[in-house]
């Protein structure tokens, strides 16, 4: 007879109500450690879609993303005659704020020449631009859809593509568009300020001004050997793609990433407590059954194997319960949560330690209770 079966189905329905309040919390858990891994995700997504192995940008900067970054945008024809470079291509950040179906709609808009790196690295649905101005392709978390018409500045742009997961490190869903449109959306002034500067005299400079020109390198050359070669001329400056991802996590998003890890932290010691003090009460409460088992001579294997088998049953059905539901309302978070396989075990493996931990501390209390107990009134 399993004495740990038979105590769990005489009180089903408060070991049932206890794992699922286990579950809700394992989930919060699992979900802080979906958010933590999603904005390292995000912060990174940007810098590698365009599959590129150098970022020139202005000089003294930590651009396109961490500072700002303004350079020529024929740049890009010097940096693709350098000896190792594939192709080189000019390219724009911005975030507008636009309306849309009534409501405001926030977007990170690239500007990218199509036949050059930087656009889109997959288009999901639709097609990729084809057209010089005027279209775009758009992530599926903004809520466009193929189709849609929507206003940049003083233009309709029309959704031709969607694309995937493409968003920046704050959140906002990525549009791509071509490069001029997006000059012209970042760089060119509103009719009547462009008349006062046109009436100072300086509203005849060069629109064509990028945030970064993106190079991709041939296969056996070395991207800090050709960082070093643009490094100098004087007004550029040469980031390898390794030094562009430390320098997002590190810097862009590192005081969010630091705050949700501390907290992700707190929140396992905590639940590591709540669930020692869930089986260690479970078997407080049955110390006088307990004192009855040991009256009638049973062994002290029997008692333990039962608070030991409670105790796992408890961890594992309320981790099941809390992936369950992560997995399953994962999507309808704001920001992207990511699960991977090993932050999924290594919970697992936490709450399994923490269950034998505290079983033991359970069979402690239980192995010296007295036979006697079991006669009081």
């Amino acid at each position: 007879m399993n004495l740990a079966y038979r105590d769990i189905r005489h009180n089903l329905f408060r070991f049932l109500l206890t794992c699922i309040g286990l579950g809700l919390l394992l989930g919060v858990v699992l979900a802080m450690i979906g958010i933590y891994r999603g904005l390292v995700v995000d912060a990174l997504t940007i810098a590698r879609a365009p599959a590129v192995d150098l970022w020139v940008v202005e000089a003294n900067t930590r651009g396109p993303f961490a500072e700002a970054s303004r350079i020529p945008g024929d740049i890009r024809e010097a940096i693709a005659r350098i000896a190792g470079v594939a192709s080189a291509g000019s390219i724009t950040y911005q975030t507008v704020e636009t309306e849309h179906r009534g409501g405001k709609l926030r977007l990170y808009v690239i500007g990218y020449e199509p036949t050059r790196p930087g656009g889109p690295p997959e288009i999901s649905e639709g097609r990729a631009i084809a057209r010089s101005h005027y279209e775009m392709v758009a992530d599926r978390s903004s809520g466009l859809v193929l189709g849609d018409r929507i206003g940049l500045g003083r233009n309709v742009f029309s959704v031709v593509g969607l694309t995937r997961h493409q968003v920046n490190s704050g959140g906002d869903p990525a549009v791509y568009i071509t490069l001029r449109d997006a000059q012209k959306l970042q760089f060119d002034l509103a009719p009547p300020a462009a008349r006062v500067q046109l009436a100072r005299g300086t509203g005849g400079a060069s629109r064509d001004t990028v945030n970064a020109v993106v190079a991709r390198l041939q296969p056996n050359s070395s991207p800090d050997a050709v960082a070093e070669t643009v490094r100098q001329w004087k007004h550029l400056a040469a980031i390898t793609q390794e030094a562009q991802e430390l320098i997002l996590t590190r810097s862009l998003v590192d005081r969010a990433r630091r705050q949700i890890g501390l907290f992700t932290s707190l929140l396992l010691v905590v639940s590591a407590v709540i669930i020692a003090l869930i089986i260690y009460t479970m078997t407080m409460e049955k110390l006088r059954q307990i004192a009855t088992l040991k009256l009638i001579g049973a062994p002290d294997r029997t008692i333990i194997g039962m608070i030991v088998q409670q105790a796992m049953a408890l961890g594992l059905i309320g981790f099941a319960i809390g992936a369950t539901l992560i997995v399953v309302i994962k999507d309808y978070f704001p920001r992207r949560v990511v699960l991977e396989p090993d932050n999924v075990i290594v919970l697992g493996l936490i709450v399994f330690t923490v269950c034998l931990v505290s079983s033991g501390l359970g069979v402690r209390a239980a192995l010296r209770v007295d036979p006697a107990t079991a006669l009081g009134g």
